[in-house]
């Protein structure tokens, strides 16, 4: 339970983003995350860009070592093996779990951002006016020069859909799945951290993690 708990902390990394939301999951009703216990875990971030890949997975796996990334074992050298021969890498080496991440696809979205009023009338119309009489046009300018107007516009902003996959490697099965939605990407490693923030509170809505 000790190293379970240590598991968790690395998994809920600092730096939420309430732009990261799932999408949809499914976790396997005969077992849970819980009840594996893993002891060794590769996490495996399924991108082209070897940088953005090693960015990702050593995100997830910081600070805990219980996760492995999977550049280290499964790189340019494990290339052309087949699917059988990684996995016996795997077994050699004691793994008992796997975390995988791809990028699904990516949606972009055009909104519209309303414009806004600022100024310094807030009483109706007639309030406007009240006190104004008598006074010269410097006076009455210098009430309406402070309220300025900022039009809408229109913003467009691209979604990345993200698949996020556990797999028990002595069950040799598929445990858990879900996808996230996340908006306003500006940073890879914090976005991660969202994703992987969101996973864990799902699997515990659904069962697979216990209740904080």
């Amino acid at each position: 339970m000790k190293k379970y708990l240590i598991l968790l902390t690395a998994i809920i990394l600092s730096g939420c983003s309430s732009n990261t939301s799932i999408v949809n999951s499914w976790r396997d009703p005969k077992i849970t995350i819980a009840q594996e216990h893993f002891k060794k875990v590769l996490v495996v971030v399924l991108v082209k860009d070897e940088a953005s890949r090693r960015v990702a997975e050593n995100r997830i796996a910081a600070g805990n070592e219980i996760f492995k990334t999977s550049y280290q074992y499964l790189n340019e050298t494990t290339a052309q093996l087949t699917k059988e021969q990684k996995l016996k890498i795997l077994q050699d080496e004691n793994f008992d779990g796997v975390i995988t991440m791809r990028l699904v696809s990516t949606e972009k979205e055009t909104n519209y951002v309303p414009g806004t009023y600022t100024g310094m009338y807030y009483g109706g119309f007639d309030g406007m006016y009240t006190g104004m009489y008598g006074y010269g046009f410097g006076n009455w300018y210098g009430m309406y020069s402070p309220s300025f107007y900022d039009p809408g516009y229109y913003q467009e902003t691209t979604s990345y859909m993200v698949e996020t996959n556990i797999f028990s490697l002595k069950e040799n099965k598929l445990i858990w799945t879900g996808t996230t939605k996340s908006d306003y990407v500006t940073d890879l490693g914090q976005t991660v951290d969202a994703i992987m923030q969101a996973v864990v509170k799902e699997m515990r809505k659904d069962g697979s993690l216990p209740p904080k």
